[in-house]
């Protein structure tokens, strides 16, 4: 297939207005011989959405669908929680919103709607089923707690946005911070105040509890 295809592409029959159009998601892994002149010469890149593209993309879908929506649904916010969502993750994002409310007999899909299906797309679906003592729910409090708190002091951090106990996915509890915008690059002091973060859950278990999980 492929040394047929390089052949049509060579010109040596009459094929001029035909262009040919590819797409791929592993451009590392193509034959040289597909991108040499003549060929595959000139590439395009698809970059995921930026926040201003994500809100577009959500006011697209929520008009073509024709949503109820609740007076407190801020698109904005919606798109500055999403960082890294395709257009089809964001259309799937509508789905479980709209399906969330639905199970529960909303008129309108609200903006915890689209809180929850946001966590369940990101992090993973609740686990409440899950069997846990109280003292593993309390060491889960503390090591969460440290991790909210760092958040909170830490200058160079994102804004923190939501903290909970219930387990999600593998986790058994997750704070989770919404950027202001897109970052493309990070700097020394925003990966410290990371580090400093992700280590805050164990050093507050430490503290109260002179242990680590």
């Amino acid at each position: 297939t492929l040394n047929q295809l390089l052949v049509e592409m060579d010109g040596f029959d009459g094929n001029e207005g035909v262009i040919l159009i590819a797409a791929t998601n592993r451009a590392d892994v193509l034959d040289k011989a597909l991108l040499r002149p003549g060929r595959f010469d000139r590439q395009i890149v698809v970059d995921a959405p930026d926040v201003q593209g994500r809100k577009e993309i959500l006011e697209v879908h929520l008009r073509k669908r024709k949503i109820p929506l609740a007076d407190d649904i801020n698109v904005e916010t919606i798109a500055k929680g999403t960082p890294g969502l395709t257009g089809a993750d964001l259309e799937n994002l509508i789905n479980e919103a709209s399906l969330l409310a639905a199970r529960f007999n909303a008129p309108k899909v609200s903006m915890l709607d689209f809180e929850e299906a946001k966590d369940k797309i990101m992090i993973g679906t609740e686990r409440r089923s899950r069997v846990m003592t109280d003292e593993e729910k309390r060491t889960t409090a503390y090591h969460e707690a440290g991790h909210a708190l760092a958040t909170h002091m830490m200058e160079n951090a994102d804004t923190l946005h939501k903290l909970t106990i219930i387990p999600r996915g593998r986790a058994l509890g997750i704070t989770f911070s919404l950027p202001e915008k897109d970052r493309y690059t990070m700097d020394k002091l925003f990966i410290q105040d990371q580090i400093a973060i992700l280590l805050a859950g164990r050093a507050a278990e430490h503290l109260v509890f002179n242990q680590r999980t």
